[in-house]
């Protein structure tokens, strides 16, 4: 690793350090001694980090990556560079002030963490171990001196404008970071209060003096709810600040971040589909957001993201050029699928209404005459909202590619290669059995591992897979003869 990680790994180390120093220097009534005890705290971490810079070290041997650790007992892990499924790039602030980065390899064996980790190469570094990694992987190594002397082949999909990054307001995750900031800092007071110097019975205090005043505590609501566009949208614009989509050398390559600048890429040829997502404020606003699903790739829902808010037609356009566009109307369901619908968005609240109606007459109490009028408007919400999931239903194929769309509050559409479909599972509850439909699931060795159609009819749950798959169910659809 470069030397100027040193200067990183101390300062990373400090927020584990902290609360033992102030221990030290409270229980030494801030001495001579305890100040000495603190340094010589200081002292062994920053040369801990001296020692385990100067015995790790990384090596491409032939067709695997060697890293090796010797501070205590000797560690060597080698990993084969056929199995590389993608290297990312990371450079958080100290890193990009000493011009450092941090470069993981994921081989999708260990679920949602990285095979390696070199953290503390140079930039330059780090762009060369990728390519070198990413080309060796993907190519015979009789090969390789052709491919370095071409040099990388690159070309730029999509810039998503920075004006794009408006929609950021539109996904709920963002939107929740007030609500969660507020969150941490109520437990930080409640846990640390104490050693933070204002003792947890003040922070306790403030609790039941603002829970005593619900008009304020009301106020605080309301200046959450405010803040949510406002404070979502910042966390959304520096996560995906300067979004490119690259296919550089038979990968795509999404890069983003203005603080934490990260680079993932992804193998094409292990690329099997995508998926189109949109919660019920960007469906009206026209923007989703997509993933590549891809076979063998650890933590997908944040590396496989090929694209943040944008304009629907975009979205399709670029995934078509990334990956390869579906070409068919989706099927729709039977109507007893819209009656299902309908009857789990509503039916629940008339319960909650009957009962409230029930203890309202048998209590007197104005409590459930107001919980009896919620009841019903949600009911009410409940009429449009299973329509709305009834119509987001839908199946399809178009000779190469499987599709299939369900959700409301969050849509999904996904998009595979009939070649990725490793089988069928049909699944049918009770209440299915009872209305003629069931669940159609499309086993697939890449991104969930599975992609449902929900509530088609029974013939639709037989033909689908025959049509797709037609070499499967023959054996099985074949008259007997003579």
């Amino acid at each position: 690793m470069s030397p100027k990680v040193l200067l990183i790994d101390p300062v990373r180390m400090l927020p584990s350090l902290l609360l033992p120093l102030v221990g030290v220097l409270f229980v030494g009534g801030f001495s001579a001694r305890s100040y000495g005890w603190a340094a010589l705290g200081v002292g062994g971490t920053i040369v801990f980090a001296i020692i385990r810079w100067a015995t790790f070290t990384y090596e491409i041997v032939g067709d695997r990556l060697e890293t090796k650790r010797s501070m205590i007992s000797r560690s060597v892990r080698t990993i084969p560079l056929e199995r590389i499924r993608g290297v990312d790039v990371s450079s958080p602030p100290m890193h990009r002030l000493l011009g450092l980065s941090v470069l993981k390899i994921d081989t999708g064996a260990s679920g949602g963490d990285e095979e390696a980790e070199l953290n503390g190469v140079t930039l330059a570094e780090a762009e060369r171990l990728k390519s070198v990694l990413l080309r060796r992987a993907a190519r015979p190594e009789a090969h390789l001196p052709d491919a370095a002397a071409a040099g990388p082949h690159e070309r730029v999909i999509i810039g998503v404008p920075r004006r794009w990054l408006l929609y950021g307001p539109l996904s709920g995750a963002y939107l929740l970071t007030p609500f969660a900031l507020a969150g941490g800092a109520v437990g930080l007071a409640f846990q640390w209060g104490d050693e933070l110097g204002f003792g947890r019975d003040a922070a306790w205090s403030v609790g039941e003096w603002l829970w005593a005043h619900p008009y304020l505590l009301l106020v605080v609501v309301l200046l959450l709810v405010v803040a949510m566009p406002f404070v979502g949208g910042l966390m959304y614009a520096v996560f995906n600040w300067d979004f490119k989509l690259k296919h550089r050398d038979g990968y795509l390559v999404a890069e983003r971040g203005l603080i934490n600048r990260r680079s993932v890429s992804l193998e094409s040829g292990r690329v099997r589909g995508y998926e189109i997502v949109d919660g019920l404020a960007e469906r009206w606003a026209g923007v989703v957001r997509a993933w590549a699903i891809v076979t063998g790739l650890g933590d997908s829902q944040t590396r496989g993201q090929l694209l943040p808010d944008v304009p629907r037609a975009v979205a399709f356009q670029v995934t078509g050029d990334a990956i390869g566009p579906y070409r068919a109307a989706l099927r729709p369901h039977p109507p007893v699928a819209r009656n299902r619908r309908l009857f789990r968005a509503v039916f629940p609240w008339l319960v909650v209404a009957v009962a409230s109606v029930v203890l309202a007459w048998a209590t007197g109490s104005v409590l459930w005459w107001i919980l009896l009028v919620l009841a019903l408007l949600l009911a009410g919400v409940g009429v449009p909202l299973g329509l709305d999931r009834y119509a987001s239903l839908g199946h399809g194929y178009d000779g190469v590619r499987l599709a299939v769309r369900s959700g409301s509050l969050r849509r999904s559409q996904a998009v595979v290669e009939r070649r990725a479909v490793v089988g069928w599972r049909l699944r049918q509850t009770w209440f299915q059995r009872r209305a003629g439909v069931l669940t159609l699931i499309a086993g697939v060795g890449a991104g969930k591992g599975g992609y449902s159609a929900i509530d088609v009819s029974e013939a639709q749950g037989a033909g689908f897979p025959a049509e797709v798959t037609p070499e499967w169910l023959a054996p099985f659809l074949a008259p007997p003869a003579g």
